[in-house]
């Protein structure tokens, strides 16, 4: 990993990474929502409202997941004060805010016809809250000083306090009694989800997956050439 501190080198690594993502992505992404949202068969229960869980389930998937990055990388530029895991750290975390949006705000529109109201304070969906909020506070926290430097230390800090809530958000719907189902795709005993509506999740799942690669890796790039442009600036002046 300390070889990827030579932004060159990163820069080379993430040319020969992103065709591969952003080709399947642009030709799954397509498929996986037509598949899910049209061609899947009708819940027995909940009808065609089920439909939103192809979009819902993957953000959720991808608001903690993008979250564990968040802290590794944040774990690595206290301990290792690895460069790039803090641009990394810092490119990751409006990412994440924005699949935690995504998973509240249809979680929501999921709720109203299933509970009857848009919003309950149910352990799991208000453990999400959280996480959006620490997503935020990160964002915030690390341009609130203007010493860049601190303001990274005080973000990384903040994620990895964070990082508790993690086995909160999974764990939830099986320490308390709560209106979120439990888990149904993974599983002891195999998924409780027919392969029919399955194999459209899953494909969506993976779309979100490539989707994080590919946009993680864009915001590194443009960090990393924003850091270069303020380098020259501040090269000029001092030159000046």
């Amino acid at each position: 990993m300390h070889a990827l501190a030579n932004p060159l080198r990163f820069q080379h690594l993430a040319d020969r990474i992103m065709p591969f993502v952003a080709w399947p992505l642009l030709v799954l992404a397509p498929i996986g929502l037509v598949w899910g949202l049209v061609y899947a068969p009708a819940d027995y229960q909940q009808g065609e409202a089920y439909r939103i869980i192809y979009i819902h389930v993957p953000a959720a998937w991808m608001a903690t997941e993008t979250y564990a990055l968040l802290a590794v990388a944040s774990f690595a530029a206290l301990v290792w004060r690895h460069p790039l895991a803090e641009v990394a750290a810092r490119a990751a975390a409006p990412v994440g805010a924005t699949f935690t949006a995504i998973a509240l705000v249809t979680g929501s529109i999921w709720g109203k016809p299933m509970w009857g109201t848009w919003w309950v304070w149910d352990a799991r969906l208000t453990s999400v809250l959280i996480l959006f909020f620490l997503y935020l506070g990160y964002i915030a926290l690390h341009d609130a000083f203007e010493d860049p430097q601190r303001g990274a230390r005080a973000a990384a800090i903040l994620a990895l306090v964070g990082a508790v809530n993690l086995p909160v958000i999974k764990f939830s719907v099986d320490w308390w009694n709560t209106l979120h189902q439990p888990s149904s795709i993974l599983k002891m005993g195999g998924s409780a989800v027919d392969p029919s509506m399955l194999h459209p999740l899953l494909l969506m799942i993976l779309v979100f997956h490539l989707y994080l690669v590919l946009v993680v890796l864009l915001r590194i790039r443009l960090e990393l050439a924003q850091r270069c442009l303020a380098a020259l600036r501040f090269q000029a002046a001092a030159g000046s």
